[in-house]
């Protein structure tokens, strides 16, 4: 039986809290067990939204528990079950963009010194996804001793003159994201018939207007919005405008495994190879493309071949 725990933890901006969850099997919590993986999620939706959204009636953090891991998903501020900063109350030109890289980086930090000081231990692999492969690969890089294996699914890069897929905005604070942008965004550049063969046509709309109401304030408006923090756009027309790399690659000492989806049109292939390139400090490398897949393979009919090629290579001694 799967046991799960939900903590509040302080986030690195005064006065608001994140949702740090656990799920583990057969007391797989044991203290001082080298058995960690905490997940950190993408630019727009929220760890416990998908990491732990049950297909099936399984969640990927569900299938990682049950492989003996101590599983751990942290919702970033202003994403899934976390607070919202205030300023996501007010008119998104009102404010700079919210939570962009290092903010993300620093409460990644927070939340693995919360689970290693619970769980008495000294280190955790990190599973990354798409904007999460930058936080955790920078992390993994700044932390060496502390990552005992990472993987990046949907390795994130961007190259001079790169503009984001899917995602459009202006640079204001947040974004507003609807059940039917949702949905447009996860089938680009397929079609209907070819769609349909990666995941239900029925699950996509499901789990587009679940995913919507996260957030607190959704059904304010019709149709209902979530709000997500704009600064992982920031970042990307940053690093888009003037060639700096989102983050160092090389400095990353602990064996890195990328997997990605064929179809994936966001962080692609391409993008994984270039990543792939850089791990020149890497203890080991490895690097999966799955058929048959998109960039929200996690949640599709492809999905357990990620689950199992995950759990495999963190399995290795």
């Amino acid at each position: 039986m799967i046991e799960a725990h939900d903590y509040r933890i302080a986030s690195t901006s005064n006065g608001y809290e994140n949702l740090l969850r656990n799920k583990n099997v057969n007391d797989a919590s044991n203290t001082g067990q080298d058995n960690i993986v905490l997940f950190v999620h993408g630019a727009t939706y929220g760890s416990t939204s998908t990491f732990d959204y049950p297909v099936d009636g399984t969640s990927w953090m569900d299938h990682t528990a049950t492989q003996g891991f101590d599983t751990w998903c942290l919702d970033l501020l202003g994403y899934g079950g976390s607070d919202r900063p205030v300023e996501m109350d007010e008119p998104t030109t009102d404010n700079p963009p919210l939570v962009d890289t290092a903010h993300a980086i620093a409460e990644v930090a927070q939340a693995i010194d919360f689970i290693l000081a619970k769980r008495l231990s000294t280190r955790v692999s990190l599973i990354g996804y798409s904007w999460g492969t930058a936080i955790c690969g920078a992390y993994a890089g700044m932390h060496p001793d502390r990552v005992k294996r990472l993987v990046l699914s949907g390795a994130l890069w961007v190259e001079r003159g790169t503009t984001p897929r899917g995602i459009v905005a202006d640079l204001g604070a947040y974004r507003n994201v609807d059940a039917h942008s949702a949905m447009a965004r996860w089938g680009v550049g397929l079609s209907d018939s070819e769609f349909e063969e990666i995941v239900d046509s029925r699950l996509v709309k499901k789990w587009c207007e679940d995913v919507i109401q996260c957030d607190p304030k959704a059904n304010n408006t019709s149709p209902p919005m979530l709000r997500a923090p704009s600064g992982v756009l920031k970042d990307f027309a940053h690093c888009s405008k003037s060639g700096e790399p989102w983050y160092d690659p090389s400095l990353i000492e602990a064996p890195t495994q990328i997997v990605v989806a064929e179809y994936d049109r966001e962080t692609t292939p391409e993008q994984g190879r270039a990543v792939f390139g850089k791990l020149n400090n890497a203890i080991e490398k490895r690097m999966t493309v799955i058929g048959s897949g998109t960039h929200s393979l996690l949640l599709e009919r492809n999905r357990q071949a990620l689950f199992e090629v995950v759990a495999s290579f963190l399995s290795v001694r």
